[in-house]
């Protein structure tokens, strides 16, 4: 009897045999995807560093139209070509910045949704949840905006870094669409749960602001 036939024929060796061998397949494979992983990682934030620093350039004081095209493609590009990088976020977050300071709010919103999305930390998910606010307020659309301001700080915590500053977005953007009421009342809300606010008389200001009757019309 070969060895062969004397493993199978002894069932714990036989399972013993097989479960190495499954082992070795599962680690060989397990090693190519981390090899894999490590190469995609480091070639894709490769990218993203020279995107980044052509970002840096095009919003330099003269810069020409053609560094911020060259710097939208190569953003766009590592987004393209390393969907599943990490740090897409970043990437899709700077391409939505320079799209807006171009004027360009729809891609704009577009590329801040895929950072909001695919966001490493909140940080990064509450700010990009913020600028999709600002694109639907640069589009006039109001209560788009009002809804992605609220969304940014959906869990209503005063002590968000970012509470105050979406507060003050909700209370604009009430007064933009006409509603004046709301407005106050966000106003009002505001100076309940940050009476410390080094903004409260501002705050106070634009409340009265608010208040106040509207101009008969002539």
């Amino acid at each position: 009897m070969n060895l062969s036939e004397r493993i199978r024929g002894h069932r714990p060796t036989m399972w013993a045999v097989y479960g190495g061998a499954a082992v070795l397949v599962i680690g060989i494979v397990w090693g190519g995807w981390a090899l894999w992983k490590t190469r995609y990682e480091t070639q894709g934030a490769f990218a993203l560093t020279q995107a980044r620093a052509l970002a840096t350039q095009s919003q330099a004081t003269g810069a020409s139209p053609d560094a911020r095209q060259r710097a939208e493609k190569a953003l766009q590009d590592v987004i393209t070509e390393y969907p599943r990088l990490s740090s897409i976020g970043q990437a899709a977050y700077l391409l939505g910045g320079l799209r807006f300071a171009d004027g360009q709010y729809a891609a704009a919103r577009s590329s801040f949704e895929l950072a909001r999305d695919r966001a490493g930390s909140p940080t990064l998910a509450t700010l990009a949840t913020l600028d999709v606010g600002y694109c639907w307020e640069a589009e006039k659309n109001y209560d788009a905006a009002e809804k992605a301001y609220r969304a940014a700080i959906s869990n209503g915590d005063p002590k968000n870094f970012l509470y105050e500053e979406a507060m003050i977005d909700i209370a604009r953007v009430q007064d933009l669409g006409g509603k004046r009421a709301a407005a106050i009342e966000t106003y009002q809300r505001l100076l309940k749960d940050l009476p410390e606010s080094r903004r409260a008389e501002e705050f106070r200001s634009r409340m009265a602001s608010l208040q106040a009757p509207a101009p008969a019309k002539p």
